[in-house]
């Protein structure tokens, strides 16, 4: 195509701010150009939306019987890209007002905005009602032919090429609507490819409410009816795996579907998958987390972040929203109360549906818990709204049920009588937890505890402090009754108070400042020793998180409590007061109640020190034997 400039051409300037935006859109560094194509597969949709409301009014427009569609064609020897619909046109005066000008200042919060040259404009475009202008990225010049659908109105072309002015021109079209011709910059010569253009379609705006139609082909290529817009009781539920497989690549199968449609307190459509497993597989094509966001079938956020919480980030699928208007950013999503109620909606529906999956299907459930439970714990640490409503999908072993998981609600339904709290214990992994000193006295009653060992319990416990009527205990902190020994403990033989005093004294003397205290337990009844805070220090789970969080981390000093009836202290008495075997040995003692704990710097320290122990055994063992 040649310059359009022709008879009853005028040249119009464009205003400063329009030139500076024009500016900023050829020549600054952007992230994705495709971008255009969605903006001006949009403005389409939106002229044929209007023309449709129109015509069921009114049926003296030009073409009535004219399919409502946009028809794309591509040249790659002149870099030609054509778009076309059949929509509601342009007059004169409308096309001067709709490209010449851009709206309510839009131009200036624009520029503040992209100040930044490293700006994501994929991301900002649309927020400002400057979505036509991005064309500019890939166009060397633009026309623009209209013809509104009032049967007196006549055709006009405008044209421009990103410099300072632009041209309005008559033109011949018979034909209603608008059609959008792009000469490509040669480094843009990509978008004249139909392939290319397919993929960008699929992407983008797969879901564009009217047929979309590239080359010569007589078929689609969008789908023009979303799934999520799809009743329910119309799709199977091997179209719902397709779809998910389709776009995300996984070839597993989701665990679950979600698909919601509310129209109060917002006008939604959704379409929400929990993955199969947490880990993405190689081919994943979502290599981040968000949800698609659309507006009225129009993709305008490829991972939107904001419409769930954090905790559930691990949720793929579809939102679209007749309420969202088409010009939303990141910017304005983030303070928009509409995406707020959005967010609430459908993390309500999430939390729901999982509750019913744990109530229906516990196998399923258990899978679910396994994958994505720390997700769930981190919702517990850091949203206190909504922490009770989450409690009751937490999942946990114990030490009565260590192989299977229990709910709180499960827990609370086999709390003996007169039970005021709901025990716990923190270790660093099932099968060592079960042998912590902490748990001798319950264990001796039969009383059930909670078996904390994921890092992100830790955190968990933060925002997990009561359950219905029973504040959680950590069992290393609990008090208890000491009136009645425990079985073991009231048949042994206790160490002699003096003798035991000055095994206190050995203990203080090897372990110096490591520890606060020595001093005898009243319920240990199967371990040797175990450590407790002091008061007034710092809780067990904020001294795992600061080791976690690696914040300036130093083993904590606490208290050693040694049982007086253990068969190991009354063996450390016979040796050498000082001799090196008895000194290793108080080391050893102190390092398996931090190992324990889960609070040992670095467990392989020991190796050279339980090799002198079992060096020193086996030395015993020979003078005995002779």
């Amino acid at each position: 195509m040649t310059d359009p400039a022709q008879e009853n051409t005028q040249q119009f300037s464009f205003k400063a701010e329009t030139k500076q935006l024009l500016n900023i859109l050829i020549h600054s560094l952007y992230k994705d150009r495709e971008v255009f194509l969605r903006e001006l597969l949009s403005n389409a949709s939106d002229a044929l939306n209007r023309l449709r409301f129109e015509m069921v009014t009114n049926q003296n427009v030009v073409d009535p019987k004219a399919e409502l569609s946009i028809q794309i064609t591509a040249d790659k020897d002149t870099r030609m890209l054509t778009i076309q619909d059949t929509g509601i046109g342009m007059t004169r005066d409308e096309i001067i007002e709709n490209l010449g000008t851009i709206a309510q200042s839009g131009a200036r919060k624009f520029m503040e905005a992209t100040k930044d040259k490293k700006v994501d404009f994929s991301q900002v475009i649309g927020q400002f009602g400057v979505g036509f202008y991005s064309v500019f990225m890939v166009a060397e010049w633009v026309s623009v032919t209209s013809r509104s659908y009032r049967p007196e109105a006549e055709a006009v072309t405008w044209y421009a090429t990103g410099e300072d002015n632009y041209q309005v021109s008559a033109a011949a079209m018979s034909e209603r609507g608008t059609k959008v011709q792009i000469k490509l910059k040669e480094d843009a010569a990509e978008f004249a490819d139909e392939f290319r253009i397919k993929n960008i379609i699929h992407k983008h705006s797969d879901y564009i409410g009217f047929p979309i139609y590239v080359g010569d082909s007589k078929e689609p290529v969008n789908k023009q009816t979303s799934l999520w817009r799809t009743s329910r009781q119309e799709v199977t539920e091997e179209q719902y795996k397709d779809f998910y497989r389709q776009t995300t690549l996984e070839f597993d199968e989701p665990l679950m579907h979600i698909h919601m449609v509310t129209d109060a307190p917002v006008q939604l459509y959704a379409l929400l998958y929990i993955p199969g497993k947490a880990e993405r597989g190689l081919l994943s094509l979502r290599k981040e987390d968000g949800l698609k966001l659309y507006s009225r079938n129009i993709l305008i956020d490829e991972y939107n972040k904001d419409l769930l919480p954090e905790y559930l980030r691990f949720v793929q699928g579809v939102v679209d929203s007749e309420d969202l208007p088409l010009n939303v950013s990141r910017e304005t999503i983030q303070s928009s109360t509409l995406m707020m109620r959005l967010k609430k909606v459908l993390t309500n529906q999430v939390i729901r549906e999982l509750e019913t999956l744990a109530k229906n299907d516990a196998e399923k459930y258990q899978t679910f818990w396994q994958e994505f439970g720390g997700y769930i714990k981190h919702g517990v640490a850091t949203n206190a709204a909504e922490a009770e409503q989450l409690n009751s999908l937490l999942r946990f072993k114990t030490n009565l049920h260590p192989e299977s998981w229990s709910s709180l609600e499960d827990y609370a339904g086999r709390i003996k009588e007169g039970q005021k709290h709901i025990y716990y214990i923190v270790g660093e992994d099932p099968k060592s937890v079960l042998r912590s000193p902490h748990l001798d006295y319950f264990a001796s009653r039969g009383t059930e505890v909670l078996l904390l060992t994921d890092p992100m319990d830790s955190f968990m416990l933060m925002g997990l402090r009561k359950y219905k009527d029973y504040e959680l205990q950590n069992v290393a902190q609990a008090e208890i009754d000491t009136s009645e020994k425990p079985k073991e403990q009231a048949e042994a033989e206790k160490i002699p108070e003096a003798d035991f005093g000055a095994l206190v004294e050995r203990f203080k003397q090897v372990l110096g400042e490591r520890v606060t205290d020595v001093r005898a337990s009243n319920r240990l009844s199967q371990s040797v020793a175990r450590l407790v805070d002091p008061e007034g220090a710092l809780n067990p789970e904020l001294q795992r998180v600061y080791k976690y969080l690696g914040k300036e981390y130093e083993v904590p000093k606490k208290v050693l409590e040694l049982n007086p009836t253990h068969k190991i202290l009354k063996s450390l008495l016979k040796l050498d007061s000082g001799s090196d075997l008895q000194t290793a040995i108080i080391e050893q003692i102190y390092d398996s109640a931090l190992l324990v704990e889960g609070l040992h710097p670095d467990p392989s320290s020991m190796a050279p020190r339980m090799q002198q122990i079992i060096e020193a055994a086996l030395a015993n063992m020979r003078e005995d034997s002779k």
